[in-house]
């Protein structure tokens, strides 16, 4: 049987913490009325008796403390509410703790942005880890040691795993389950929670909102320019004249500044605003890239799905309410 550490950090997110253990134990259930015996034994663990989650709304009263527990095969980490860094400071005593089980050879999961608690150990430096894409600037600027794969819903590093933002961690917990117990468990598991099964992308949902959280005013001052003017052909040279820098010096502090190259962020910020009319307007695809500034048909669809992970037209079909109604009726 294996045994799943399901951790109750404080300050919680609830539906991280019950999401996990009711899909875990409904496997169980599925298994027990077959005649067949359970699979996982699942425990909340816990640093102190009652441990206040969700602001302090609910409190959960874990199973077991951490430093109890002698042997495990998985912790889950879920996500965690709130300023990051007090979060982190909350629950540094975690972490040590998931060191030495992961030594010992438990494997460790995190779901959304339960990723800062995992990357403050120190088992994913150099390694890919996924997160809320929300909060990968955040991620970014606190684990520069770590490589974010922003789009991703599920990351493996050898039996470290993460997840991409909110309910995406069904993705990763159905992953677990097929691992574990089989694919036709999972996929009766997908069925009974009416999970997407085998997504693999949180691109589609992500939102661009320009990286000006930095220090660098003349960089934030080509964003702008970018944003403002995004229909034009916009080349690294103009912009580096127009802000009167070197190019491969602006390309250095661009990079440095937004995580993105010139190119990439231009691409990122016509690929929004297209997405933007494909959700809100009548304009069929084309019309929606002469818009943004594409003339190069075979072009715009590539870009646009290399960001998002769908071509414009799926792009439309899910997010557009005019043809999301279509596809209901």
């Amino acid at each position: 049987m294996k045994h799943i550490t399901l951790l109750v950090p404080k300050g919680a997110i609830l539906g991280s913490v019950e999401g996990p253990r009711q899909v875990f134990t409904e496997v169980n259930k599925l298994l027990k009325s077959g005649g067949k015996p359970a699979l996982f034994r699942v425990q909340l663990a816990g640093l102190t008796p009652e441990v206040p989650v969700a602001g302090g709304i609910y409190t959960v009263y874990p199973d077991v403390l951490a430093k109890d527990i002698a042997e495990t095969d998985l912790i889950i980490i879920p996500a965690l509410d709130g300023d990051m860094r007090a979060a982190l400071e909350m629950n540094q005593d975690f972490m040590p703790w998931i060191v030495a089980q992961h030594q010992r050879g438990a494997e460790v999961a995190s779901l959304c942005v339960g990723a800062f608690l995992l990357a403050s150990t120190g088992l994913v430096n150099g390694r890919k880890c996924a997160t809320h894409w929300m909060a990968a600037p955040d991620f970014r600027r606190m684990f520069p040691q770590v490589e974010l794969v922003e789009d991703r819903i599920i990351t493996d590093e050898q039996g470290i795993y993460s997840s991409g933002g909110a309910f995406s961690y069904l993705n990763l917990v159905l992953y677990l389950i097929e691992k574990y117990a089989g694919r036709e468990i999972a996929v009766l598991m997908s069925k009974a929670f009416q999970i997407d099964m085998d997504r693999r992308s949180q691109s589609p949902f992500v939102i661009f909102n320009g990286q000006k959280d930095h220090e660098d005013s003349l960089i934030r001052q080509a964003q702008e320019f970018i944003e403002a003017n995004f229909q034009e052909k916009i080349t690294v040279d103009e912009l580096a004249s127009r802000f009167y820098l070197g190019r491969r010096n602006l390309e250095r502090r661009f990079k440095k500044a937004t995580s993105n190259t010139v190119m990439e962020y231009i691409q990122r910020v016509k690929v929004e605003a297209a997405k933007t009319r494909l959700e809100t307007s009548r304009e069929n695809v084309n019309e929606v890239m002469y818009a943004v500034g594409y003339s190069d048909t075979k072009a715009f669809r590539a870009t646009f799905k290399k960001i998002t992970g769908i071509s414009p037209l799926e792009y439309r079909n899910k997010f557009h309410k005019e043809a999301a109604r279509v596809a209901v009726s």
